[in-house]
């Protein structure tokens, strides 16, 4: 049998949680809620629906769907372009943010070059960074953020690469400006900095980093951000990336003919401009955290506050253990940890059942 590199077999991939209907078949149960992935709770942004169905029922012979999509997504990089003042050769499209990572790890890394990370963080880092060879340098965090100061020590002459979550996921931290520019002022030329911004339609804190300013002073970054999250299009794989035209160019390259389709540019296209879906998803997040860390608090619970929409609990106790409890009682977490796990923030009655679950699995 053919045998990958070591570096491919040594790689622990990326394991999705059962379909909820497969859980609650094999459980048992009924009425079960998803908190695991960082999902909208509010669903899909109504006017990238409506685009959809409207392109759904226009008659067989006349709709889009049996040509290739626009290649360059020429509609929805003029939208970027006009919303973040750059360039539309400034921007480039993937299936999900996802696939743009490990694109950049492609493009700018070779077997052996180094790209410096936190731990915990995103786990996609590491993974596109092995896949190529290369060599993930992870650095912990502190005070559950990056440490950007570390990360700053540790890039050497072999480091082409260094990955921030800002928020961080899964930790739902964040590194102010002026952290931030501190690590730009001591990051050399020739590194690239990808700087994952996937829940920050999210953030409030106003200390929040400005990455724009430094792709702006022409600095080696690339931004990324998806749709996935505060959009709700999360089953239509769609994301970008803001870079120097330079960097877009090279990553064209290796980005595969008609990565985003037709219906994920168009439904994309459209949550752009609904103001009012963004602005009722940033309500109803900012008010089940309060209720959650409200509960939390009463309840002896330890939490991170998160700047995301989702919430860090260091249990103190087997994750694994606790997850297949609180599974158990129809409420799908995701463990990050050996005693950690990640809870998204949901609709109201789902943040009481989280807690209601939780206060029977955990307190005495």
């Amino acid at each position: 049998m053919i045998k990958p590199p070591a570096y491919v077999s040594d790689i622990r991939p990326y394991v999705p949680g059962k379909p909820v209907e497969e859980l609650e078949r094999e459980l048992g149960i009924k009425g079960s809620i998803k908190l695991a992935s960082n999902e909208n709770p509010l669903g899909s942004a109504p006017l990238a629906v409506k685009a959809i169905l409207d392109e759904l029922t226009i008659p067989n012979n006349q709709n889009s769907l049996n040509r290739y999509p626009d290649g360059s997504g020429y509609y929805l990089k003029k939208a970027l372009s006009e919303k973040f003042f750059v360039a539309e050769d400034e921007i480039i499209l993937g299936n999900g943010s996802n696939e743009l990572i490990d694109i950049a790890a492609r493009t700018f890394l070779q077997a052996g070059d180094e790209a410096v990370m936190a731990h915990p963080s995103f786990v996609v880092y590491p993974m596109s960074t092995q896949g190529i060879g290369g060599k993930p340098v992870r650095i912990p965090l502190r005070n559950y953020s990056h440490d950007l100061n570390a990360m700053a020590d540790a890039v050497t002459s072999g480091t082409k690469m260094v990955f921030i979550a800002n928020p961080n996921n899964p930790t739902g931290t964040i590194n102010t400006r002026e952290e931030f520019d501190r690590f730009m002022s001591r990051i050399p030329d020739g590194i690239l900095v990808v700087v994952d911004e996937a829940y920050s339609e999210y953030v409030t804190d106003p200390a929040y980093a400005d990455s724009i300013k430094h792709f702006t002073a022409g600095r080696d970054l690339l931004i990324l951000r998806t749709f996935s999250k505060i959009y709700g299009l999360a089953g239509l794989r769609i994301g970008y990336g803001i870079a120097g035209k330079d960097i877009i160019s090279e990553m064209n390259k290796l980005r595969p003919p008609f990565n985003t389709s037709s219906l994920a540019q168009k439904a994309a296209l459209w949550a752009l401009k609904d103001e009012d879906h963004i602005k009722s998803t940033r309500r109803i997040n900012e008010q089940g955290k309060k209720y959650l860390y409200r509960e939390f608090e009463s309840n002896g619970i330890k939490y991170v506050p998160s700047e995301a929409n989702f919430v860090y609990l260091p249990v103190e106790r087997d994750a694994n253990t606790l997850y297949n409890k609180l599974l158990r009682q129809g409420i799908i977490v995701r463990p990050v940890g050996p005693e950690e796990i990640r809870v998204t923030i949901g609709l109201p009655e789902e943040n009481k059942r989280l807690i209601e679950a939780l206060k029977s699995v955990m307190l005495p």
